[in-house]
């Protein structure tokens, strides 16, 4: 992970000892394992719930992820989108 530059590695100690960090890239990737628990709270989650909840910082409260529009702040479902190619496909 520190390769692909998911987590960098930081000295602690005189010894060779480190602590590992999120990156931007890491951070980034986090968001999309939280989309992803998500999906297994709501799918796979025994009738006790989910393992693990998320408290907001902004508001406090429990709360689940969604993925939501950059632009309006909409929540965005598989049915909302469509899926156009891209600056970077090879199509076109």
């Amino acid at each position: 992970m520190v390769e692909q530059g998911v987590l960098e590695r930081r000295p602690y100690d005189a010894r060779p000892r480190y602590e590992y960090h999120l990156t931007g890239k890491g951070a980034d990737l986090v968001e999309m394992l939280m989309v992803m628990a998500r999906w297994g709270d709501r799918w796979l989650a025994g009738e006790a719930g989910p393992p693990v909840l998320y408290r907001h910082h902004a508001c406090g409260q429990i709360a689940h992820v969604e993925p939501a529009c950059s632009h309006c702040g909409e929540p965005m479902h598989a049915g909302d989108v469509d899926p156009l190619p891209g600056p970077g496909s090879a199509a076109g």
